[in-house]
């Protein structure tokens, strides 16, 4: 026998299966090249983040192209500057000339207060959209109190494409003005075929008082 073949038996079990001590690299240093297909996409790209400091608004005018199917902003700590503030966001198909894409949307939301007297889950009809302009609500009632906010995050799907309508999906937790944590989900579409390449947020009264909200695209 061999040494080469000797070398071979010795890595190998009798099932069939490579021992730990047939790989004498573990490392990727010496990879020059991944095989296409080889690695699974879904990869999170930070493309940008903005903090707001008594911002009107935060939004989103570069970077939202072809290059990514998906894109996700994520939000945390949102503060507003008037008590009991509605967040809010809108899209734009002229690099945020205007925000007044057409929505159709459905909200729902789960509410507990800090007194533990009572729970709640249900439809929003105050909160939806059906073929509307204007501003799309994320969440309500949004507390000024110091430690008060929004947190949560938005997915826009395939805005870039001019042949179907806009996608998005939505979770949103909060801290109301009246000490309830509302925990709301939207979901619904642009109701364009022209490409969006804008996305705005801001609250319905005042200015977002502090908070960083972050743009990623989606491989």
């Amino acid at each position: 026998m061999g040494t080469i073949t000797r070398t071979f038996a010795n890595n190998i079990t009798t099932s069939g299966v490579f021992k730990p001590t047939a790989f004498n690299n573990a490392s990727f240093d010496n990879v020059t090249a991944v095989p296409s297909g080889a690695v699974a996409g879904g990869n999170m790209v930070l493309l940008s983040t903005q903090t707001a400091s008594a911002s009107a608004s935060i939004s989103f005018t570069s970077g939202i192209t072809s290059t990514y199917k998906e894109y996700m902003f994520i939000f945390n700590n949102c503060h507003p500057s008037v008590d009991g503030s509605r967040f809010d966001f809108n899209l734009s198909t002229d690099g945020g000339s205007n925000w007044n894409v057409t929505k159709t949307t459905t909200f729902f939301r789960a509410v507990h207060p800090e007194d533990d007297s009572f729970t709640g889950l249900g439809y929003v009809t105050g909160l939806d959209r059906a073929q509307s302009t204007s501003d799309q609500p994320l969440i309500d009632g949004v507390g000024s109190d110091a430690d008060q906010s929004i947190s949560g995050y938005l997915h826009l799907f395939n805005p870039s494409d001019t042949t179907f309508v806009k996608h998005f999906i939505a979770r949103t937790s909060s801290v109301r003005n009246d000490d309830y944590h509302f925990d709301c989900l939207l979901a619904g579409y642009g109701n364009t075929v022209s490409a969006c390449d804008g996305v705005i947020f801001r609250f319905n009264s005042g200015n977002i008082d502090a908070g960083t909200i972050q743009m990623f695209g989606i491989l």
